[in-house]
């Protein structure tokens, strides 16, 4: 069997893990890429990008159909993710123009992007509760630090594709308490979708996009997606966040130590 036709396969299980827990897609695909298909780390990155696109259209579609997308709070991360997000395509260019390796500078800042996220996974509940007015900001106070969590996602997501999901969602529920859970996971999709098409596109720019990976990805999340979100409710929900996060926590690791 050859590795291209395993690649559908790849999407269905990743799809059926993020059906079932939410979070996971960009978390789980690259590093799947990078370590078991052993992809070039750009061009698994690159890749994950468009998929995520693409996949996350239709969940921002259904979230804002159901009123849970706040365009405030969508704007006020994006001044600061999208444009850190072209100035980091732009440095990946000069790098790759330079014929420097990028490994050693992806492989720790996607390690340093996983074990965050296993944290924000872990911690969801202290971190909503939290959220819940222990630490009030004022409303300028909260502005100016989103913008700066959004510069942190858009250097992030357009180094390792990963962040724009678990990452941007705890820092919403911290900074913006009032906003109701559902209204926080669209939000933050409809944030993540210019962040990482813009950043997507850019590695489409420097040829960091592998089309036939992109299609077997798709053809395999699609229906992954589908079928966990379906089975979602007969699940522990607790245990299937605790499993995913040791995986990327472990994960993590691997990167860092790796790179």
């Amino acid at each position: 069997m050859s590795t291209q036709s395993l690649y559908p396969l790849v999407g269905l299980s990743v799809g059926l893990i993020v059906g079932l827990t939410g979070v996971g897609g960009g978390s789980l695909m690259t590093p799947i890429l990078v370590f078991v298909f052993k992809v070039p780390i750009e061009l698994a990155v690159g890749t994950d990008l468009l998929f995520a696109s693409l996949t996350k259209i239709a969940g921002v579609t259904a979230h804002g159909a159901r009123g849970n997308v706040d365009l405030h709070n969508v704007g006020t991360p994006a001044s600061g993710s999208l444009p850190a997000s072209i100035a980091t395509v732009i440095g990946l260019g000069y790098l790759k123009a330079s014929s420097k390796p990028l490994d050693g500078l992806v492989l720790p800042v996607l390690g340093f992007s996983l074990v965050a996220t296993a944290a924000a996974v872990l911690m969801r509940r202290r971190i909503l509760a939290a959220g819940n007015g222990r630490y009030a900001l004022s409303e300028a106070g909260s502005t100016r630090i989103t913008v700066l969590v959004g510069i942190v996602l858009g250097v992030l997501v357009t180094m390792t594709s990963v962040g724009a999901g678990a990452i941007g969602v705890a820092a919403l529920m911290l900074l913006y308490p009032a906003l109701r859970p559902a209204a926080v996971v669209g939000t933050d999709l409809a944030h993540a979708i210019p962040l990482v098409t813009i950043a997507g596109l850019g590695h489409l720019q420097l040829g960091n996009v592998d089309y036939r990976l992109l299609l077997g990805l798709l053809a395999g999340s699609i229906p992954g997606i589908y079928v966990g979100s379906t089975i979602s409710a007969r699940l522990p929900e607790v245990l299937m966040r605790r499993i995913l996060a040791c995986v990327l926590l472990v994960m993590g690791i691997a990167c860092v130590v790796g790179g």
